[in-house]
């Protein structure tokens, strides 16, 4: 047991004894009051005991390797980055990470049941002078990062889901977590049950590799309970969106590497940027998950990697637009919820369609934005309408209505080698979307027109409405509809592909864009009935619904009454 001695060293030779002195089995009870039988023997089978933790404080590198030399530890120097720690310290103190120079070192320590573990030593350096005694004098007296861990043996999202939850049935609650890059490392924190004897008040389970799917549910019912916590990550989203926004714009992932880091001197010459600053934002962006921070200084993650220019499934486009005229018109969200009117218009006096099509780099960037998110289109060549068309003897012609760059359109073609294709936009569109299919051979298959809506071509076989009626009201919906249904045969498919409002109030990126549509276009996301009444309208009928990533639909319709599709009218995802 860790009992009240002076000073970091005392410290950190009563955690090496206690390393020293427990095994799984023994430690498990002691943290979890009430554990034993067959569930001891099933959590014991899945993970094992692997280090007790602390944080000190050296003045600087020197100064950690006397400790560790007074308490019979070796360790290479320098330590690794500590991403989770350096996250939840600045957070509990309101300091920014990137004054926060923490490192973690694992010393292995010879145990009395032959196993050999480690002491997990945080070590946040406190130059004299530095400003940073007082939160090294609360760490001291609260012991907040002081932890004992676990190691899941199979890392099995199901047998990770079991742990949790049998942490949870003996008293522990969810105390935050995080993902290191550095190790690809996901660490799951617990506060330790009531009564429990072992004495530390916090648990950690390591589970090796990337489960960050997992940890969101975690770090979710920890931050329930913590509001201040919350509230205080929510106000500073904006930061993000900027800092990512700054970092495309600045060209910084063109000039970085995924497998090799960049020293930042070297990196700030290549982009031209203040080094200092740059690593600021490079230290952001580590906690973020978009870069990641080494010996040999800073690399890009697969996420990071996104935002290269040309990069396959490059969300570079998004990241200039939402860091952009969408940030700007975002302002004033408030000037919208009150009068109704759309933020874009109000800030820029046009809606936003004209405003991009009179200025020729904002209006390539937002069909390169559109096309940044064909994530949500990689299912659609494979659905059934576009299956049977391509089936068709004499061949098939797919329609697509507000084509934009002709990013889906070509997926379909390209699918289906038997198609053809016709694509309806406005004349800047129509030729960007004319030397892309060309480009990837597909421009001898395919008509392109230039025009509005009302100039819909009659006689397609399968027509496509990709993400058009978000962002208009009900009557220009009905109004586009319209023109569809009246240059449909009667034979021809529709398909709608949009982001559909859950019924029953689940989470879906379907909300966000209400409230993205509403503020800089006048239109809005709608569930699935009320698509389906402005079908009707339009003297079509919606026959099925299907899921796409990144929370898209394809609502499949046809001319005609209504047909009854079961469970399938009320299925969101």
């Amino acid at each position: 047991m860790i009992t009240t001695l002076s000073g970091d060293t005392s410290r950190l030779l009563a955690t090496v004894d206690f390393v020293k002195e427990q095994d799984t089995a023994a430690l498990l009870p002691l943290l979890f009051p009430g554990l034993d039988g067959p569930e001891l023997r099933a959590l014991v089978e899945h993970c094992r005991f692997s280090h007790a933790a602390l944080l000190v404080f050296p003045s600087d590198e020197a100064g950690l390797r006397a400790m560790l030399t007074d308490c019979g530890l070796v360790a290479a120097l320098p330590a690794r980055p500590s991403v989770v720690v350096r996250e939840r310290l600045a957070v509990r103190h309101r300091r920014p990470a990137s004054e926060l120079d923490i490192g973690i070192l694992r010393p292995a320590v010879a145990c009395a049941d032959g196993e050999h573990r480690t002491v997990e030593v945080f070590a946040l350096t406190v130059p004299p002078g530095s400003g940073l005694e007082e939160i090294a004098a609360c760490e001291r007296e609260r012991q907040h990062e002081a932890h004992v861990a676990f190691e899941v043996v199979a890392p099995d999202p199901l047998v990770l889901r079991g742990l949790t939850s049998a942490f949870a049935r003996y008293g522990a609650t969810p105390d935050g977590g995080g993902y290191n890059p550095h190790e690809n490392g996901t660490v799951f924190y617990f506060g330790a049950a009531a009564g429990a004897k072992a004495g530390y008040r916090r648990v950690e389970l390591y589970v090796p590799g990337d489960h960050r799917d997992l940890l969101a549910a975690h770090l979710d019912e920890h931050r329930a309970g913590q509001p201040a916590e919350t509230l205080l990550r929510l106000l500073t989203g904006a930061w993000t969106t900027q800092a990512l926004a700054a970092f495309t714009e600045l060209r910084v992932p063109d000039a970085m590497d995924v497998e090799r880091g960049v020293d930042v001197g070297e990196l700030a010459r290549a982009i031209g940027a203040r080094p200092r600053n740059l690593a600021t934002l490079l230290r952001y962006l580590t906690m973020l998950g978009a870069v990641a921070e080494g010996r040999d200084g800073f690399r890009l993650t697969e996420l990071g990697a996104l935002l290269r220019a040309g990069a396959p499934g490059s969300m570079r486009a998004l990241a200039l637009m939402y860091g952009g005229p969408f940030y700007e018109s975002f302002a004033g969200l408030g000037h919208t919820v009150r009068t109704g009117q759309v933020a874009f218009e109000h800030l820029f006096g046009e809606n936003h369609f004209d405003h991009f099509a009179r200025d020729p780099r904002l209006a390539e960037l937002f069909d390169q934005s559109m096309a940044a998110g064909a994530a949500m289109f990689d299912p659609v060549p494979t659905h059934p309408a576009l299956t049977a068309a391509a089936e068709a003897p004499a061949g098939a012609t797919v329609v697509d209505v507000a084509g934009g760059n002709g990013e889906l359109l070509g997926r379909v073609l390209a699918a289906h080698p038997r198609l053809n294709g016709v694509l309806l936009e406005r004349p800047h569109a129509v030729e960007a979307a004319r030397r892309r299919l060309e480009e990837s051979g597909l421009g001898t298959r395919c008509a392109f027109v230039a025009g509005d809506f009302a100039d819909v071509p009659a006689g397609g076989d399968v027509y496509v409405l990709s993400r058009v009626l978000h962002d208009w009201d009900d009557e220009r919906c009905r109004e586009i509809l319209r023109h569809c249904a009246r240059a449909m045969p009667e034979h021809a498919d529709l398909l709608v592909v949009e982001r559909v409002l859950p019924s029953d109030g689940s989470v879906s990126l379907a909300t966000a864009w209400d409230l993205h549509m509403m503020c800089n276009v006048g239109g809005r996301e709608r569930q699935a009935g009320h698509y389906a009444r402005l079908f009707a309208d339009a003297g079509l009928a919606l026959v099925d619904q299907t899921p796409l990533p990144l929370d898209g639909n394809v609502l499949h319709v046809r001319k005609g009454r209504r047909q009854p599709m079961g469970a399938g009218i009320g299925r969101t995802s």
